[in-house]
């Protein structure tokens, strides 16, 4: 049988992915020894694996690497979740719905509405999956037009406060979730200690005791409380942590964040 070219491309990708010098990945290894165990705050349960189970054994190859991609929506049609099952989308910095500038968010509802739509249809034979829309949303839903806009990082971090912190993870996650998007991505949690890196900005502070007290805050003004009655709430987003990891490589390239 002949292999298809978009999985030929993912196995060498991966490929090149584990030919990268040995040693650094023993060092990273050695590394993730230091780092505490997590554990998620929703609890496994052997009926709900059963369910995924079942749809992933009804899934075709092609329906399972779209649910990996992640598409730009100044890039994707509701035909095209269709067709390719993309799994999520995503809006960056200045992107809105149907390149509408000024988009309101009753624009921003329709749209989403629109990928839902065709995320869930099943005339082709394919499992309804719902389509997931991720935001930037680092200081407030920046995007959106009329929404509340708030100090980048570096001046938040200037006034020692995590329980504003959390105010603002809240306020950002009420706005966000007005326009029906579930997911920022946000916070950012880098530690810049170099300041020629160009998004210093973002980083609350040099110093990690304090980004880890403003990362907890921001996280639970997002998400609500874990074991709350406002955890994952209606007017809650699913937070992500970024750039929280940098890598010094020399000193023409002082940081780059992961």
């Amino acid at each position: 049988m002949k292999t298809p070219k978009y999985l030929l491309g993912l196995c060498l990708i991966t490929a090149a992915l584990f030919s990268t010098n040995n040693t650094v990945f023993a060092e990273q290894n050695e590394s993730l020894k230091l780092w505490p165990k997590l554990e998620a705050p929703i609890k496994d349960s052997a009926a709900f694996n059963a369910k995924l189970e079942t749809i992933l054994q009804k899934m075709s190859l092609e329906e399972k690497v779209g649910q990996i991609m992640q598409a730009e929506i100044q890039a994707v049609t509701p035909a095209d979740i269709k067709q390719y099952h993309l799994g999520s989308v995503l809006n960056g910095g200045g992107s809105m719905p149907n390149r509408a500038e000024g988009a309101q968010p009753q624009e921003w509802v329709s749209f989403l509405d629109s990928l839902y739509d065709a995320s869930m249809d099943t005339r082709d034979g394919g499992q309804a999956i719902p389509i997931f829309w991720g935001t930037d949303a680092v200081h407030g839903h920046n995007n959106l037009v009329g929404a509340t806009l708030f100090p980048h990082n570096i001046g938040l971090g200037a006034m020692h406060n995590p329980a504003l912190i959390e105010k603002i993870g809240a306020a950002t996650a009420l706005e966000v979730r007005t326009t029906g998007t579930e997911w920022v991505f946000a916070p950012t949690l880098a530690v810049a200690q170099n300041d020629r890196w160009g998004r210093t900005y973002e980083s609350y502070s040099e110093d990690p005791a304090l980004v880890a007290r403003y990362a907890r805050a921001m996280v639970e003004g997002l998400q609500g409380k874990i074991n709350s009655a406002d955890f994952l709430a209606e007017d809650k987003v699913i937070a992500t942590a970024k750039h929280f990891l940098c890598i010094y490589k020399t000193a023409r390239i002082p940081c780059r964040n992961v």
